[in-house]
């Protein structure tokens, strides 16, 4: 990579830290996609990186304070996410050695998938869901984490329909976060997808997210919620289209 592209690289990794600050998830898909839109960096390599930084994040958010996470939705959750997940790596290992093309083109459907899930407003279930759906959300967020280390929607939108204090239902939805990272990390690195210029790009971008994170915990910005979700899913939007459109086309051609 060129300083160029490392400066621009990292001019995303804080744009998504902003959005991560936010919505809580949309991290992982901001970075993919604009660092695929602009042809920054190899997809894989760039989902290290968003692994690594979740897990900072993890930490971050979990330091100090007393925290209680639901560990039986914990416990519900994880196998499926175990299965999701080596799944969701295989896939990747697979579509960036063979089709490119339909890998910026999975990534762009999720992207513009998750860009509905940030403005989606989930009705509160009147009781808990059963351990089966639980798994079953476990599931997805494992495959979209081992494709694009992007498992968050999925569980967001599960864990927050649930009859939970607010606060629990955020310690568990980072524990289970961070968990999900760890699995990945177990996954690619003993097979030796996470390459050196994935260590390089994770140890530049994490002083960033990191900064970024505690600046704005310092000064949080004095935007409405509400039109701050709707710019990041113009974001995700945008970002989805210009990873289908060329790419539908080139396969087409």
């Amino acid at each position: 990579m060129t300083a160029p592209q490392v400066a621009a690289f990292l001019a995303c990794v804080a744009l998504a830290t902003v959005a991560q600050s936010i919505t809580g998830f949309a991290l992982a898909l901001i970075l993919l996609g604009l660092a695929s839109l602009f042809d920054l960096a190899p997809l894989p390599d760039v989902a290290n990186v968003a692994t690594v930084l979740s897990l900072s994040s993890a930490a971050v958010a979990l330091r100090g304070g007393r925290r209680e996470p639901d560990w039986h939705v914990w416990r519900s959750t994880v196998p499926g996410s175990l299965v999701g997940c080596g799944i969701g790596v295989t896939l990747l290992a697979w579509l960036s050695a063979n089709v490119v093309l339909a890998l910026r083109v999975l990534l762009g459907i999720v992207v513009l998938a998750c860009a509905a899930i940030v403005l989606l407003h989930a009705r509160p279930l009147p009781r808990r869901s059963a351990r089966l759906s639980f798994q079953g959300f476990g599931l997805l967020s494992g495959v979209l984490g081992g494709l694009f280390s992007a498992s968050g929607p999925p569980l967001v939108y599960q864990f927050y329909r649930q009859p939970m204090d607010i606060d629990t239902v955020r310690d568990t939805l980072v524990v289970t976060l961070a968990t999900g990272s760890l699995i990945r990390l177990a996954m690619v690195i003993p097979t030796g997808q996470f390459s050196v210029r994935s260590l390089l790009l994770a140890a530049l971008s994490a002083p960033v997210a990191i900064g970024v994170a505690w600046w704005l915990r310092r000064h949080p910005p004095d935007w409405p919620r509400a039109v701050v979700l709707k710019i990041v899913c113009a974001l995700l939007a945008v970002t989805g289209v210009g990873l289908v459109a060329p790419a539908l086309s080139a396969l087409r051609g």
